[in-house]
């Protein structure tokens, strides 16, 4: 009786599983959902490169003015803050030894002078002995050719050589002149040297500036600046703030777009205030350490309002595209390298296609080839899609009906 229990049991058991299985096989599987994606059409857009940058005005020169000889300050003309104009006298040294090299020299160049008179004198000599000597020969040559036997054969050679004598007396004599004016050249040539040093004594303003440090006072010694081993104290700091600087870092992504004359804007924040400027130099290398290169803004300042150290933000713009097909940045993936991509989404399914991009920026890129205007193209992270997959489209958070730049 248990044994027919215990088979009944085993059948319900079996009758059921069979049941199951049967009830597995019948059902349908689930299909999978194609995952949602964020698009973006592409469309007509007018994109503007504008980078951005901070700098610091800087004086358009700022020199440390040295004394080419060395000497006592005999007085100073300037002080901090003191305007000065090329050419204007900051201040005055007390050189003795060039003193002393001046008169020098004057007295050379007198006595230079002296000799050349001398040397002249001794030309006018030479010449007359020479005329006279020659005269004296002629004469005796003359009588003795017409009364042969006159006059002695030795009185004529005498006279002749006479004559030569005082020919060379002659030569001899402007050979002094020649000397006497080389040396007197020479003179004058240390006159004038000894008159230049002394004019270094005098200190002058190389460009218009203000002074903006004073380091010597009456009486300090100023060594000559004239050697990179010595401590040559300056006279004084002299700033150029008429024009100043800004020094831009401009990023090698942008270097390329940089040219000369092309328009900035300055903000100054204090005061408020906007400046127009224009780029009027740059390096036209990027430097290894930042991959940035420095590109000059030259900042009209007649008024001095604005002062050197202050900060300024410049909105470089660099390049404009008006009316050119564009998507988001992240709508394309593989940017500057040979290989740009985006995935288009038509008729529900993924394309990938090949782009070509142009102008580039902050958000927006300049579609050259590959694309059409209308298409959807998928934006953010493209990890997991393939070629043909199905999915669903959804418009991207960031895309609306304005129109981009």
């Amino acid at each position: 009786m248990a044994n027919k229990g215990r088979a009944l049991a085993i059948g319900l058991m079996t009758a059921s599983c069979a049941s199951i299985l049967t009830s597995c096989k019948s059902a349908p599987l689930p299909v999978a959902e194609a995952p949602t994606v964020p698009v973006a059409v592409v469309g007509p857009a007018t994109l503007q490169n504008n980078v951005i940058l901070s700098a610091e005005f800087a004086p358009f020169q700022d020199v440390d003015v040295m004394a080419k000889v060395a000497g006592y300050v005999r007085n100073i003309k300037v002080d901090i803050g003191s305007h000065v104009r090329a050419g204007d006298v900051l201040a005055v040294l007390e050189v003795p030894e060039i003193q002393d090299e001046m008169q020098k020299a004057k007295a050379g160049v007198a006595a230079a002078q002296a000799n050349v008179v001398t040397a002249q004198a001794g030309i006018q000599r030479a010449e007359a002995s020479a005329n006279i000597a020659h005269l004296s020969f002629q004469r005796i040559s003359d009588v003795a050719t017409k009364n042969k036997g006159l006059v002695p054969r030795q009185e004529v050679d005498v006279a002749q050589s006479k004559d030569a004598e005082a020919v060379a007396q002659l030569a001899s004599a402007k050979s002094e002149l020649q000397a006497a004016l080389e040396s007197k050249s020479a003179a004058d040539s240390e006159y004038a040297r000894a008159g230049a040093m002394m004019q270094y004594a005098t200190i002058c303003a190389p460009f218009n500036g203000i002074v903006t440090k004073r380091y010597a006072n009456t009486g300090s010694m100023i060594q000559a600046g004239i050697s990179s081993q010595s401590q040559a104290m300056p006279v004084v700091r002299l700033a150029q703030y008429d024009v100043l600087r800004l020094t831009l870092p401009v990023p090698v992504t942008d270097a390329a777009e940089v040219k000369d004359g092309q328009s900035v804007d300055v903000n100054i924040s204090s005061p408020p205030r906007a400046i127009q400027g224009k780029i009027a130099r740059f390096a036209g290398s990027v430097q290894m350490s930042t991959r940035t290169m420095d590109t000059q803004v030259d900042v009209p300042n007649a008024d001095g309002s604005l002062l050197p150290g202050m900060y300024a933000q410049v909105h470089l713009h660099l390049a404009a595209r008006s009316n050119v097909m564009s998507v988001p940045v992240d709508a394309v993936d593989g940017l500057g390298t040979s290989v740009e991509q985006a995935y288009v989404v038509r008729d529900g399914m993924v394309h990938v296609v090949q782009v070509t991009t142009g102008l580039q920026t902050a958000t927006r890129l300049e579609v050259l080839s590959g694309l059409k205007p209308g298409d959807q193209v998928i934006v953010g992270r493209h990890t997991g899609l393939s070629e043909g997959q199905k999915v669903q489209t959804r418009a991207a958070t960031y895309e609306n009906d304005a129109p981009h730049t």
